[in-house]
């Protein structure tokens, strides 16, 4: 879609509901996600947000999060008080991948707008439906993706976008971990294993990109000597009109994190991005000079990226706007739909 089709379109969506006029009141579900620390700070360090409280539904991790730092000072609510509340406009649900639908749904149900931990389960008519209400309702869902706003990724689809790289001729990441026992039994529960898991990162920008692939296909195994049953060496391709993306995914690399990479392959630039690295870097090429950047190969380091900040900030920008996420209801489920069928969940 061009942008002035984009924008016709934007301004022909009817308005959110409860577009609230002060800070956001939101309230946290779940306190075990490793992320939940990092979101509940960017609420509560960000001027757009109220967070009124908490509620954990397993008693041994409630008071362990009690007395965690974390959350002190939070109200601790049960899931009737907080779905019920009818001051409450957001709900930030921090969950196990096999919990994700079963509380989307009670939060849309509760006519509250919607942040999901990833990847959203793994019943994908369960998540059409998902949206499907949030849609009807004008309730916003947005998936918790930590690459969205990354400022090498942004930069580097920002420069595609603009046609300095010439044709896009081919997408390739590496989303590698270096998981523990108990995350390697988590991710065992799924087909696609750690490519499930992890994946839906690179997915993300791989079909805001591109859109939707013509055809996905999928390598999934396991291949390291640890006695179980975990695919953990994993790699999916797909394929558009005019390129190719290609997505590896192994679970017991050592110094996964630096490793992590985006990279984007044109006719007349490459932009290579390290997103997690220390300090976060990019490697670009340019034929000729575009923008900011020279021609030729150079190496740009970034400042910190804090994670979660962007996503509530556009959470916030559209809930005080009254206007959808500039990563849309389709969008989300054009994301769900490409990472279930690399992970071999659909066809």
């Amino acid at each position: 879609m061009k942008r002035r089709e984009f924008v016709a379109a934007a301004a022909a969506l009817p308005a959110l509901a409860a577009q609230p006029s002060g800070p956001i009141r939101a309230a946290l579900w779940g306190t075990a996600h490793s992320h939940t620390s990092g979101k509940l700070r960017a609420m509560q360090e960000s001027p757009d947000y109220e967070v009124v409280g908490a509620c954990e539904s397993n008693p041994e991790q409630r008071e362990r999060a009690r007395k965690a730092p974390a959350f002190a000072g939070l109200r601790w609510m049960n899931e009737s008080e907080m779905l019920g509340d009818k001051s409450i406009q957001l709900i930030v649900a921090q969950c196990s991948v096999w919990d994700a639908l079963p509380m989307g749904h009670k939060v849309i149900d509760a006519g509250k707008h919607l942040h999901l931990e990833k990847p959203p389960g793994n019943d994908w008519r369960s998540f059409q439906s998902l949206i499907a209400k949030a849609r009807e309702r004008k309730l916003l869902v947005q998936t918790g993706y930590v690459w969205r706003h990354h400022e090498g990724l942004s930069a580097a689809l920002d420069a595609a976008r603009k046609g300095w790289l010439g044709d896009i001729l081919l997408v390739r990441a590496a989303m590698n971990a270096d998981r523990d026992a108990p995350q390697r039994a988590v991710e065992a529960r799924y087909k696609g294993g750690g490519l499930f898991e992890l994946g839906g990162h690179v997915v993300d920008r791989i079909v805001e990109l591109l859109g939707r692939p013509k055809e996905v296909r999928s390598w999934l195994r396991h291949h390291s000597s640890v006695k179980d049953t975990l695919n953990d060496n994993n790699v999916a391709v797909f394929e558009f009109e005019r390129s190719l993306a290609v997505l590896s995914q192994t679970t017991n690399q050592a110094g996964a994190g630096d490793h992590r990479q985006f990279e984007i392959i044109g006719s007349d630039g490459t932009f290579i991005v390290w997103p997690e690295s220390n300090p976060p870097r990019m490697r670009v090429y340019l034929r000729k000079p575009q923008g900011a950047y020279k021609a030729g190969w150079q190496d740009l380091t970034l400042g910190p990226q804090p994670r979660f900040t962007g996503d509530f900030r556009e959470l916030a920008r559209a809930l005080k706007s009254g206007t959808p996420l500039k990563l849309s209801w389709d969008h989300e489920l054009l994301l769900h739909e490409t990472l279930l069928r690399a992970s071999g969940e659909i066809t």
